[in-house]
């Protein structure tokens, strides 16, 4: 006997799709402060945060051989190194905060550095914004930029802070470089900072 599904129209989809989307470009990243004395600007760099990412979490698989066949079992949970590319202003002066960040977890000229975690690990926060003011109200009016999600990333430090390349091509354009931080951990909470 044949059996039948649903018609999925475009009808029920509008119906699903909740505030129309997340938009990828609808997002902050909250850096308050860095390690030791660092002069560190936390409200340039959150207008100068080009680009983020929130990065792959994945489970490790186990084998365990069984009378000729493989069981898989879930193993450890790792994050994927967290990436941002910032835009680089005249003064420079968020990539020299980056690079004394790296130079406090080990210097050029003699390769000592911090050895305790917690003298050069930090936490952000990433917010996911939404275009609407009330996530609950059924009369979304898009007046204010809700906070969809946030992903805080514990204990974060950088390991590569990117080349910029120079050129006497490139015109038009404004320098960028990245920054790839280490993640011990994430605390995901959904929308009002509840966890999720």
């Amino acid at each position: 006997m044949a059996t039948t599904r649903e018609n999925l129209t475009i009808s029920k989809f509008k119906s699903k799709l909740v505030g129309g989307g997340a938009r990828p470009n609808l997002f902050e990243v909250e850096l308050a402060s860095l390690p030791g004395d660092i002069s560190w600007d936390k409200d340039t760099f959150k207008f100068l945060c080009k680009a983020a990412q929130l990065p792959a979490q994945n489970i490790g698989s186990i084998d365990v051989p069984f009378r000729g066949r493989t069981f898989k079992v879930a193993g450890d949970r790792t994050i994927d190194a967290w990436t941002v590319t910032i835009i680089n202003d005249e003064d420079f002066k968020l990539r020299t905060a980056f690079e004394a960040w790296t130079e406090l977890i080990a210097k050029h000229d003699n390769n000592i550095g911090a050895t305790d975690p917690n003298a050069y690990m930090k936490n952000a926060i990433v917010y996911q914004l939404g275009r609407g003011s009330d996530l609950s109200s059924d009369t979304n009016a898009g007046t204010a930029n809700a906070v969809l999600k946030e992903y805080e990333f514990i204990d974060i430090f950088p390991t590569n802070v990117s080349a910029i390349d120079l050129s006497y091509d490139s015109t038009d354009t404004i320098e960028e470089f990245t920054v790839e931080f280490q993640v011990q951990g994430i605390i995901i909470k959904g929308a009002g900072g509840v966890n999720k």
